[in-house]
């Protein structure tokens, strides 16, 4: 059996009952349509980031700055969905970044010399794109006084809340699906900015996935943006079509990141 994974929205828990029925769907007709070896659930058990490279990969979603890192030309690009989310502007994304409601801040300058938390260094929404807002306003490669790293965005969202951080940078799709499904821990929280956007995660599969079997894939994902029967998986993800972006597209990604390290700021510190 190929492995599909689909962990990067997980929560809250609607949403993975969406992905499992989304996965139902793609699972049917790639075997209607004569593809063999295809699971029938999504893998639960590895690990996000271990599903990327694995050979036997035949549906995966990535963070857009480790596809262009690491896994651009080792990996094929499927599809990007587009989500309908404030912050979404069709295939591209921005990061909401958040404070508590009673903080003081009301520009990013406001934010020198606080705590900042990010999901991961390697994250695009948690801390590349933070990284990016950040840039222009640091000193000697420096603007807050501490970074906390809490290995994910709603941990990131709780650590802003409890006040373990001043500020964090929330994907606009988790921040989406968490007003929606778990507005309570939004509850203490406002957005003080938006970062600079782009490209959002896309589907990726093995770079041994045969073309025939890519083009396949890509009109599986077009029914699903379509089909009746998914319209409340659908709306429960926000999920509103995919587009296939090429390659190139994610290299703004790599160039924000240069674009900091220029200006002296190699890192969200």
């Amino acid at each position: 059996m190929r492995l599909a994974s689909l962990a990067m929205y997980t929560a809250p828990t609607p949403i993975a009952v969406a992905n499992d029925a989304l996965w139902a769907y793609v699972r049917d007709r790639l075997r209607q349509s004569g593809m063999d070896g295809v699971p029938d659930s999504l893998d639960r058990d590895v690990v996000y980031d271990q599903a990327w490279l694995r050979p036997d990969l035949l549906l995966a979603q990535t963070c857009g700055f480790p596809f262009v890192k690491k896994l651009r030309g080792r990996v094929r690009l499927l599809a990007t969905p587009v989500y309908g989310f404030p912050g979404c502007d069709g295939p591209l994304n921005r990061s909401k970044i958040i404070v508590a409601k009673d903080s003081p801040a009301r520009t990013l300058d406001d934010l020198r010399g606080l705590t900042a938390a990010i999901n991961e260094p390697g994250s695009n929404s948690g801390s590349n794109l933070f990284r990016a807002a950040i840039a222009p306003l640091a000193t000697n490669g420096r603007f807050f006084a501490s970074v906390v790293e809490t290995g994910g965005h709603v941990a990131s969202i709780d650590a802003v809340a409890s006040g373990k951080a001043d500020v964090a940078a929330i994907d606009c799709v988790t921040f989406g699906n968490i007003g929606r499904f778990d507005p309570g821990r939004l509850a203490g929280l406002r957005v003080l900015a938006e970062t600079p956007e782009g490209p959002g995660l896309p589907f990726i599969t093995s770079s041994e996935t045969t073309d025939e079997e890519l083009a396949l894939m890509r009109r599986i994902l077009d029914e699903v943006a379509a089909a009746p029967s998914l319209a409340d998986v659908r709306d429960v993800l926000s999920l509103r079509r995919f587009e296939v972006l090429s390659e190139d597209a994610y290299q703004r990604l790599a160039d924000l990141e240069q674009q900091a390290i220029a200006l002296g700021y190699p890192a969200v510190a």
